[in-house]
């Protein structure tokens, strides 16, 4: 349901929009807008425009279990770009990686105090680098200042530490991936994304025994999403040397996220580990469509696994199962 009111004090109105769950009265999404009363008809037709606009982005990334970070919202312009830049990232496809980083370029450049907007640049100049979609060297630099931005403009936006952590990670700067991953649960202990994060960043830095626990926590949090944290689980397992026990989580969350590279990637190292050439090769197949450029030599120099000896282990069944 939306609601809201409308108030006006001398040459000044105000409109407040909220959309509520009507089963339960939890509010989804509000807005507020404050205008100049001069043209009421236009004045109306603007706030019309921009409700809309904006009501149907946040519900469609309501649908995709998506959930936007909407603390800062002194520039609707800023914060629209914003919201076009989550609904791109959720194609998880090359396309729509270029295209939520222009979003969020001119978020920041409309509003250079914008926090979460540099944060989700700092997690596409990662993506573009790891996923091997970004021909740019120093993608994983650009992120690391993308991030330290961030953090500097809102200390307390848990997020960032988030994806901090994970650039820390594939720094290999392991204590310091933990210490971010960390932060942002103290932060923030409802985020689902910060425990699945925390699993992951516990699971390569040596500690998969530790990274269960926050994964199934994500799970509890987030159940409309589960099948995206079935990838932590699934990762973990592999790390384990339970690769039997992997795949269920990995081919769940790879069915649910098609374009899921990560998930195709670990679950071809679980295959070949298990002798099944078949499904290994299918899900390489999997990580060309989405990545046809993807090398395994920059894999190999870029993956954060800390033990060596399992990380070789996994490349060479990698290699076994095409990729090259």
């Amino acid at each position: 349901m939306l609601d809201g009111s409308v108030r006006r004090a001398a040459n000044r109105v105000r409109v407040t929009a909220q959309l509520v769950d009507a089963t339960t009265g939890q509010e989804l999404w509000a807005e507020r807008y404050d205008r100049p009363l001069r043209d009421i008809f236009a004045l109306q037709d603007e706030i019309v425009r921009r409700i809309v606009t904006t009501l149907n982005l946040q519900l469609n990334l309501l649908e995709l279990g998506i959930s936007a970070d909407n603390r800062h919202r002194d520039n609707l312009d800023a914060y629209d770009c914003y919201l076009r830049g989550l609904e791109y990232y959720s194609s998880l496809t090359k396309l729509g990686y270029f295209n939520a980083r222009q979003m969020f370029e001119k978020a920041v450049y409309l509003d250079p105090k914008y926090a979460q907007a540099y944060k989700e640049l700092m997690w596409n100049h990662l993506l573009g680098w790891v996923w091997q979609w970004d021909t740019d060297p120093h993608g994983l630099d650009r992120a690391f200042k993308l991030g330290q931005q961030a953090i500097a403009l809102d200390d307390s936006l848990a997020s960032a530490h988030t994806v901090l952590g994970v650039v820390y990670l594939f720094k290999w700067q392991y204590e310091q991936a933990v210490s971010e991953a960390e932060r942002a649960v103290v932060l923030d202990q409802n985020s689902a994304y910060g425990y699945g994060w925390l699993s992951y960043i516990l699971s390569l830095s040596g500690r998969p025994a530790e990274a269960i626990a926050p994964a199934e926590k994500a799970m509890r949090l987030d159940p409309r999403r589960r099948e995206s944290y079935l990838f932590y689980e699934g990762v973990t397992y592999v790390l384990m040397g339970r690769n039997g026990d992997a795949v269920d989580p990995l081919m769940r969350c790879a069915a649910r996220f098609p374009n899921n590279l990560g998930a195709h990637i670990w679950l071809a190292s679980a295959y070949a580990e298990l002798g099944r050439e078949r499904e290994a090769r299918a899900a390489v197949a999997e990580v060309l469509r989405i990545s046809p450029d993807f090398s395994i030599e920059l894999f190999e120099q870029m993956s954060p696994v800390r033990d060596r000896a399992l990380q070789e282990r996994r490349l060479v069944n990698l290699r076994k199962a095409g990729l090259s």
